[in-house]
């Protein structure tokens, strides 16, 4: 019986992780606040990583084709100087410039955010920022597409990612308020928004590949429940970011910002 509680809990966390990924709610703070409701605590760090990477094969899987497109225009740009290309190069060079601050911030900080910033309290209050947010930018519509972008564009999203590592800050939430508040048209800041994650995402995996190796997150434990939590996480993000794509394209952002005024002020009033 124990062991069927375990598969049910690992199943769950990994669609909930998987569907709050794509869209601004924050995964992290809900995943946090589920913790806190039901005492649900996962030992190591094999459950993090596997559902993270879940989420980016399914990413990987709906972009592959703007993924592919770009791969072979950035090297045709670079090897040709192709004029036709030179748009989705630069393109390229922004998501790396966008990277950066993240992987800074997260380095310097990480434990700090882990210790002083993981609790149920400071979901709250982050959610409630991550509504304002999506309120304040719920009926812009940018010019910019993707030849428009700039360095300095690039880096304000990138400073925004680095925000949603606190819980609570959403970070699908974070980067596209800030590309449509810097002028980019609704598409183009959602792709923005998603290739931006699998850099961050990969660096993430890869960084945590050694504990998943060496078996110090406890993998070998739970085989099978991370296993499952893993494809959980695929099935469950593909079919968010699907559906939050559809969102976008009507503009409907402001009922995400009720949702996390709502669940803010829960979580500040009974938890």
């Amino acid at each position: 019986m124990n062991e069927f509680w375990l598969l049910i809990k690992y199943i769950v966390l990994g669609l909930l992780q998987g569907f709050t990924e794509p869209i601004p709610i924050s995964s992290s703070g809900h995943l946090v606040i589920v913790r806190e409701l039901f005492n649900i605590s996962i030992e190591g760090l094999s459950f993090e990583i596997m559902v993270n990477f879940g989420s980016l094969i399914a990413v990987l899987i709906i972009y592959r084709q703007d993924i592919y497109r770009l791969i072979e225009n950035t090297v045709r740009y670079i090897m040709t100087r192709a004029t036709d290309a030179k748009d989705d190069c630069q393109f390229v060079l922004y998501l790396v410039i966008a990277t950066i601050p993240t992987g800074i911030i997260g380095l310097l900080f990480e434990d700090y955010i882990e210790d002083k910033l993981s609790f149920v309290s400071v979901v709250g209050v982050t959610l409630l920022i991550t509504g304002l947010a999506l309120w304040v930018i719920r009926n812009l519509r940018g010019r910019k597409n993707d030849g428009g972008i700039t360095v300095r564009d690039a880096i304000i999203v990138g400073l925004a990612q680095s925000v949603a590592l606190v819980p609570g800050i959403s970070r699908s939430g974070a980067t596209i308020v800030a590309a449509m508040l810097v002028g980019m048209k609704t598409q183009t800041a959602l792709r923005f928004s998603f290739l931006l994650y699998i850099p961050v995402s990969l660096g993430i995996t890869m960084m945590s590949a050694s504990d998943l190796v060496s078996g110090q997150s406890g993998l070998s434990i739970v085989a099978i429940p991370v296993i499952l939590a893993f494809a959980a996480s695929i099935i469950a993000t593909y079919y968010s970011l699907r559906w939050f794509m559809n969102i976008m394209a009507k503009g409907n952002l402001k009922y995400f910002a009720y949702y996390c005024f709502a669940v803010g002020l829960l979580v500040i009033l009974f938890l």
